[in-house]
Parts: structure tokens; C-alpha cells; sequence
């Protein structure tokens, strides 16, 4: 596979990936194309599973990045608007998705930083536990802990909203 190929088959899910850890648009584009170059660079000959190889170079250029800073500033977080385009869906529906991915990414957002990447490598970029372990370097009991602890983490967060959700139903 060419340097083209590899990019054009791993573009969306290296950029998602930093999009949803890095909160910034700007910022996940940066990073990915820092990685693509890396990727370009490096020698692929040993390299076994190619998605996780590269997200595994993904996973470290953003700890390092995150690392910069955690003691400086994080920059505004922007609205998670990346999509496909729906055509065929009603204003209403369109608007119902919209806010729903706004929801998911401020939650995903107040994860933390270690929590959250396991999450958004396991449901946005779809990695079995095995792969995020290789992504990560880190055994994937913990990779499975940290997942556990994410979903609670989320379902806490969202506990309060379905309350008053049921609440304001029944009061119709």
C-alpha cells in the first residue's frame, strides 16, 4: 500500500480521534497531518496491523501535545460538527442529531484525559480492547477498567438529564 492509499484509508479516523480528544478543529487538523508525516517517514516493513500502528503514533503525538498543555491554556471547545450530511432527513430530525452530538462531545469533553481517549478509541474509531492496548502501550485490563470507568463516568453525567427529562413528561 502507497503513502497515498494509507492516507486516504486512515485520514477520517486519525482526525476524529484528535478532534474528540483535542476539542479543536484547527488543532486536530494540525496534529493529523503531523502524524502523516511521521507515518510517510517511518519504515512499515514490520508493521503487522496498520490501523493500529498508526493510531498507536496518533495516540503518543497527542499525549505529548496534551502533556504541553496541561499547564498552559486549552483553547475554546468548539461543537463536534463533523459529519456526513443527511439530505434526506427533516429539519426537525437534523436538528435532534445535531444536539444529541453536541450532548455526547461536552460529556466526552469532562472525561478524563486518560479515560477519555480509551472511550473515544473504543466507539469512535471502533478498536477492540486488544488493538486500544496497542494504541495506548498499556495492559488491556486497564484498557477494560478505564473503559468501565468511562461508561459509569457518562451514565452518572447523564442520569440528572433523564430524570428531569422524565419528570418534565410527566407533568404533560
Amino acid at each position: 500500500m502507497n503513502d497515498r492509499e494509507i492516507f486516504e484509508m486512515y485520514k477520517e479516523q486519525v482526525y476524529c480521534f484528535y478532534y474528540y480528544l483535542m476539542k479543536n478543529q484547527s488543532d486536530a487538523e494540525d496534529i493529523c497531518q503531523e502524524v502523516f508525516v511521521k507515518v510517510i517517514l517511518a519504515d512499515r516493513t514490520k508493521v503487522r496491523n496498520l490501523k493500529s500502528w498508526i493510531l498507536r503514533i496518533a495516540s503518543n503525538e497527542c499525549n505529548s501535545v496534551m502533556r504541553r498543555r496541561k499547564t498552559g491554556w486549552m483553547k475554546e471547545v468548539r461543537h463536534y460538527l463533523l459529519s456526513k450530511t443527511q439530505n434526506y432527513n427533516p429539519v426537525e430530525e437534523n436538528l435532534n442529531h445535531r444536539e444529541t452530538k453536541d450532548e455526547l462531545h461536552g460529556l466526552y469533553s469532562e472525561l478524563p484525559d486518560k479515560i477519555r481517549m480509551v472511550i473515544v478509541l473504543r466507539f469512535i474509531n471502533e478498536l477492540t480492547v486488544p488493538e486500544i492496548s496497542k494504541v495506548m502501550n498499556i495492559p488491556e485490563g486497564t484498557v477494560k477498567s478505564r473503559l468501565n470507568k468511562g461508561l459509569k463516568l457518562l451514565n452518572t453525567m447523564v442520569e440528572p438529564q433523564l430524570k428531569e427529562m422524565r419528570s418534565n413528561e410527566s407533568v404533560y
